[in-house]
């Protein structure tokens, strides 16, 4: 509705537009506000009273189908599954490797891929995914660098959900390509814009 109007509206004047209880907007307003979707200002008057609370998109949210929505959906989701599982963080990387297993393009049939080719499939998924990856090699294995997390904001609020998905993302991918290599751990957050990902050939893997 905001969207729609263009223009900063009170509680009141929103709860008459989509037929809700003032309160009952409010409380939906505030998490809005906490997610960083909407913003919360006192309206500049020139007559005595106290001023109106009036909430406006901020402008990086002003599309409807930008970021700002799933950003909002993931907030709910990762706390659902945080709450409600007795193990989130096992349950956040099985749905990340079934999904890994999904996004990856597949080898063609009879084919087998070298540890190297799949490594690269991988850091191309990632890339696509957003995470701008950088790989470093040596004798010990590679390091995907993730120089960019798109789910930041979440990630820092239910690390073990989120991180865990994207180990899982690595996991299932290279398993869907059957190669001689797989993740043994991942580090997150390890920067506020770097998490960095282990590859080799002996697997013990875990977030670290």
């Amino acid at each position: 509705m905001l969207h729609e109007v263009g223009a900063p509206l009170d509680a009141r004047e929103l709860a008459e537009r989509v037929g809700q209880h003032a309160n009952t907007v409010r409380s939906h307003l505030g998490v809005l506000a906490e997610v960083g979707l909407v913003s919360a200002k006192a309206e500049e008057r020139a007559r005595p009273g106290r001023p109106r609370i009036v909430y406006e998109l901020v402008p990086e949210a002003a599309a409807p189908g930008e970021l700002g929505g799933y950003r909002l959906l993931a907030q709910v989701l990762a706390g659902c599954l945080a709450g409600s599982e007795p193990d989130p963080a096992a349950r956040s990387e099985q749905a990340g490797q079934a999904w890994g297993r999904y996004l990856v393009k597949r080898p063609a049939p009879f084919t087998s891929l070298s540890a190297q080719e799949a490594v690269s499939r991988v850091v191309r998924l990632l890339d696509e995914l957003g995470f701008q990856p950088e790989l470093e090699s040596d004798e010990e294995g590679h390091k995907v660098l993730m120089k960019r997390c798109p789910f930041y904001d979440v990630a820092t609020a239910y690390e073990q959900v989120v991180c865990q998905v994207h180990l899982g993302l690595v996991r299932g991918a290279l398993a869907e390509l059957g190669a001689p290599i797989a993740a043994d751990w991942l580090k997150p957050l390890v920067e506020p814009d770097l998490c960095i990902v282990h590859l080799a050939e002996e697997v013990n893997a875990r977030v670290v």
